[in-house]
């Protein structure tokens, strides 16, 4: 099992910036696949970003140019940096560990952002 512990979420401003942050452990780091994925009310999960256990990096288009997703594997922990903030990012934003080789994927509690205008 992973556990995942998830922060640095908050309220800003538009234009504004946050870094998130989310600390796994129960399974050796540099073996997961880890996202960040975001979800409004009423609407579906959808991908931020993502880094591979090899740093293959993808992000939504929505975040390009906007976002950094980062691993530290000897700290266990996945960042993501959120810059340009727009109330569109608005969100609960969830931590993703996967291995899909190994057959396990868990979820984050989730960290709200809010970005006003």
């Amino acid at each position: 099992q992973v556990q995942l512990v998830e922060s640095g979420g908050g309220l800003v401003q538009a234009g504004g910036s946050l870094r998130l942050s989310c600390a796994a452990s129960g399974r050796p780091f540099n073996i997961i696949d880890m996202g960040w994925y975001r979800q409004a009310p009423g609407k579906e999960r959808e991908l931020v970003a993502a880094i591979t256990s090899a740093g293959w990096i993808n992000y939504a288009d929505s975040v390009k140019g906007r976002f950094t997703i980062s691993r530290d594997n000897a700290k266990n922990t996945v960042y993501l940096l959120m810059n340009s903030l727009k109330p569109e990012d608005t969100d609960v934003y969830y931590c993703n560990a996967r291995n899909s080789r190994l057959g396990f994927d868990y979820w984050g509690q989730g960290t709200q952002v809010t970005v006003s205008s």
